[in-house]
């Protein structure tokens, strides 16, 4: 009995890790497309920048991920694909479904993970995965019968932009900056297309390329709202060279220009004009 114990156990090991990897799997479903199904996607259209809408040939213009999900009436996901640029069939989903009305999110991004799509109310991404510029269709009303359903879609994009540049040089042993955001969110309701939980955005980047203009993402809760932003330079030890605060006006689907002078800041000189003047859609400036 103890021989036949000690021979049952490592195949028990290996049913439980088998068992968990399948609970994993309904989160990150096929990243490639079939055409068996009877409700074929195809993202024919995205929005371009600067705000004019036509068929790209070049997904990747604009995106590196794609998502696809399906979810019943009551909110509850059935299906999802993911895709990145490089799988085959980037661009287009195929899913078998059964009978009956559903809804539909498809979205674009070129974050460094999936965001979490179990709840269409609620389509979140993190700190760690980045916020990018993103894009997205929603459709409640979406019905399947008998015969199949094409859909050819055309994603518009939600997020707002905050364009943070460096005007002069920043000293010699400036390492890193740091962003530090609140007011705005890190996720949206599909339904709405605004950001729907109060989040504390953060981005790292380093400075020792030079990079000097810096983009931060943020889903508004409102068309047009106000985001608390938080400016830390630090030096190779992570010592804190400068840390300077800005309330940055911002709007949907707009770029809020935000120059900063690293010399002036240091003078004590004020006058920081941030412009909403945008390649994406019609220009409004705001000084201070």
């Amino acid at each position: 009995m103890l021989r036949l114990r000690t021979a049952l156990l490592p195949l028990c090991v290996l049913w439980a890790l088998f068992s968990c990897q399948k609970i994993n799997l309904d989160e990150d479903v096929a990243p490639e497309t079939t055409s068996s199904g009877n409700l074929t996607i195809n993202v024919s259209q995205i929005e371009n920048t600067p705000f004019l809408a036509y068929t790209r040939t070049e997904l990747a213009d604009a995106c590196t991920r794609l998502n696809f999900a399906v979810y019943n009436t009551l909110g509850t996901r059935v299906k999802q694909v993911n895709q990145q640029v490089g799988n085959i069939g980037f661009g287009s989903a195929s899913f078998q479904l059964e009978e009956g009305d559903y809804q539909l999110v498809v979205l674009a991004h070129s974050s460094s993970g999936n965001p979490t799509m179990t709840n269409p109310a609620k389509i979140q991404f993190t700190n760690t995965q980045g916020f990018t510029d993103t894009f997205f269709c929603y459709d409640d009303t979406l019905k399947i019968g008998k015969d199949p359903v094409k859909l050819d879609l055309k994603l518009n994009r939600i997020v707002s932009l905050c364009r943070f540049f460096i005007t002069d040089d920043y000293p010699a042993d400036a390492n890193k900056i740091k962003f530090y955001y609140t007011g705005g969110s890190g996720a949206f309701d599909a339904r709405t297309g605004l950001g729907c939980v109060n989040s504390k955005q953060e981005q790292t980047f380093s400075l020792t390329s030079g990079q000097k203009q810096f983009d931060l993402y943020t889903f508004l809760h409102n068309i047009e709202g106000t985001i608390r932003l938080k400016v830390t330079f630090y030096d190779r030890s992570d010592n804190v060279l400068r840390e300077c605060t800005f309330d940055v006006p911002m709007k949907q689907n707009h770029i809020t220009h935000l120059p900063y002078s690293y010399i002036a800041d240091e003078i004590g000189k004020e006058g920081v004009t941030i412009t909403i003047n945008t390649e994406w859609n019609p220009s409004l400036q705001v000084e201070f």
